[in-house]
């Protein structure tokens, strides 16, 4: 069975006194019109460490370069996917980042983006993982004074 792995980050923005997460609208991978929203990620490269491919990967698909990773926190999601008639094991290690950017300049592999509160963003996020992802992060934001 082949492994995969990739890095991504929580990516939140403070306005107002107010925490927005960004997620990402996925175009269709396989099955047509199955678009999804989630979390800025992508493959670890050979010899690349998880923090160069999280800033590589946020850059291509978002233009923001100005992360701040917040200390302390990492999670890793793990899950099989289905590809071309093959199962794969796929491990995610996420960081969770500032930035002050707010204006997106999306690759070719989204259709779309947010910036949402906590309340909306998980409701909007397709998939269990990155709900519990995003849960945790939220939760270690709270649990901390970031100024």
């Amino acid at each position: 069975m082949p492994l995969t792995r990739s890095a991504g980050a929580i990516i939140f923005r403070r306005e107002e006194d107010k925490i927005y997460y960004l997620l990402l609208n996925y175009a269709s991978i396989g099955k047509i019109g199955k678009t999804y929203w989630g979390l800025a990620k992508g493959t670890i490269e050979k010899g690349e460490k998880e923090i160069d491919t999280i800033k590589r990967e946020v850059k291509e698909e978002t233009g923001i370069d100005d992360l701040n990773f917040i200390e302390g926190f990492k999670e890793v999601e793990k899950y099989f996917f289905r590809h071309k008639n093959e199962t794969i094991f796929k491990t995610v290690y996420y960081l969770l980042a500032e930035t002050k950017t707010k204006k997106i300049k999306l690759s070719f592999e989204h259709i779309g983006y947010e910036w949402l509160p906590f309340d909306e963003a998980i409701k909007k996020l397709t998939f269990k993982n990155a709900k519990e992802i995003l849960r945790k992060a939220n939760d270690f934001l709270n649990s901390k004074i970031i100024k």
